[in-house]
């Protein structure tokens, strides 16, 4: 087992990484920016290295700086967490060349399944259903013209190196075709250095549903059950629940095997995601695979009482997993609590945390590193806190945390708190009545003067 973990990470997600470390008996590595010099991943690591300026590209992103962080505090392992460096192929093999062992996938693997028209036709050679389209990249117009005709419209353009929504265009018509891709390549090059297009059948009305597996250095792979993720605003997730209320035992178990038989066939090692459209019939394609932890993991986590964190560092040191696979016992709701205004547009709402009160109760769980005090800076990703409420039915998670979000009380700053709030009473929520459109429909309603 490793004695020492530095964890190339920040804010909620490093102080995840650092828990489980205390709880296994190995040292954690904590590397921080200037800007984070505060954020209690520093206060609670055993060790906390400033490896830059609040710059990304300058200290979270700066590989050099990572590595010998790693080095002079003699760290064996890095967890690169989510975002950063967790599916940098780079990062992955220059660990490897300094002997640091990287808790993620093996850089041929991220190389494989980062690029997503390659990770397409690796998944129909492995018999996994993917959505009709180009089998790879698609080189000129002309070709996209003809491949547009073969699938039949309306189709999805899409970045071969895109994440995020970049790069992404939806095409209902051939005359549509044309601007479409000409924008979504220039998107794509300023987004990623990198403008190469496949298509894919646009699936209307679709659920965004993913399985969390686990695979060993042996090649053997579990799932650990579904977590619905199709609340989105511009391709950003806002909240997920497990278990989907759009699923199946059926469908759940040909989801569930088909997750089993990608992680196999390409032999992963490490904790991933499979990535799912699903339409209104319940047909099933390959999305994406995630070859790293995921924002939403505690979901899961709650339902089956495991933690993920642990078997990713297990199976990094070698040791190989049950083989079994899980199934949701309880229902668990995480809301993406985000430092954004809700009312405008979103916007982003750094600054100073001058009240924080933190939801408690039974099956409560908050995930942050910030409090009353606290500076959140202008610098990185706007998600302060992870709110999961955990129950025996859907209606009593909802219920949970409808609770959970009217006791979370935050000052100095706009949150998305109240968007949460209203989701919760929205009746085609309730009901599991949503698509990944839901958002382009609903408008929350106005704030109430208090004065």
């Amino acid at each position: 087992m490793f004695k020492k973990i530095l964890i190339a990470n920040r804010g909620e997600i490093a102080l995840r990484v650092i828990r489980t470390c205390k709880e296994m008996g190995i040292k954690s590595v904590a590397v921080y920016s200037k800007a984070d010099e505060e954020s209690l991943h520093v206060k609670f690591a055993d060790e906390a290295v400033c490896i830059g300026p609040a710059a990304s590209s300058e200290s979270y992103l700066k590989m050099s700086n990572i590595i010998a962080a790693a080095e002079i505090t003699n760290a064996d392992a890095i967890h690169p967490g989510y975002g950063f460096l967790s599916e940098n192929a780079k990062f992955s093999r220059i660990c490897e060349e300094h002997n640091i062992k990287f808790i993620g996938a093996s850089p041929e693997m991220i190389d494989r399944m980062g690029d997503k028209a390659n990770a397409k036709s690796t998944m129909i050679a492995a018999g996994v259903p993917c959505v009709p389209g180009s089998e790879g990249v698609i080189e000129t117009f002309e070709e996209c013209i003809k491949v547009a005709k073969e699938t039949g419209y309306p189709v999805m353009l899409k970045a071969s190196a895109g994440g995020g929504g970049k790069g992404m265009r939806a095409v209902y018509k051939k005359e549509e075709l044309q601007d479409a891709w000409e924008s979504a390549r220039q998107e794509s090059l300023a987004a990623f250095g990198n403008n190469d297009m496949y298509m894919e059948k646009l699936i209307e009305e679709p659920r965004h549903i993913e399985i969390q597996i686990v695979g060993d250095s042996s090649g053997k792979a579990c799932h650990l059950s579904e977590r619905d993720c199709s609340i989105q605003r511009r391709h950003q997730k806002l909240t997920e629940e497990t278990p989907s209320p759009f699923m199946t035992d059926a469908l759940r178990k040909a989801m569930g095997d088909a997750a089993v038989k990608a992680s196999e066939y390409i032999k992963y090692e490490g904790a991933g995601t499979v990535e799912f459209l699903v339409d209104k019939h319940r047909n099933f394609y390959f999305m994406e695979m995630n070859t790293r932890i995921q924002v939403e993991h505690p979901i899961t986590e709650q339902v089956i009482d495991f933690d993920l964190i642990r078997e990713q560092i297990m199976v990094a040191a070698g040791i190989k997993i049950s083989g079994k696979n899980y199934l949701p016992k309880l229902h668990s709701i995480e809301c993406r609590i985000n430092a954004e205004d809700p009312y405008n547009n979103f916007r982003p709402s750094p600054g100073k945390i001058t009240v924080l009160h933190a939801p408690g109760g039974h099956g409560i769980r908050l995930d942050t590193h910030v409090y009353a005090g606290y500076s959140i800076p202008p610098n990185y990703d706007s998600m302060i806190a992870k709110l999961i409420t955990t129950a025996q039915t859907r209606e009593e998670a909802i219920n949970k945390m409808r609770r959970a979000l009217d006791e979370f009380h935050i000052e100095g700053i706009k949150t998305t708190i109240p968007f949460h709030r209203q989701l919760m009473d929205h009746p085609d929520y309730i009901a599991g009545n949503y698509t990944t459109a839901f958002m382009d429909t609903w408008k929350m309603e106005e704030p109430v003067d208090e004065e």
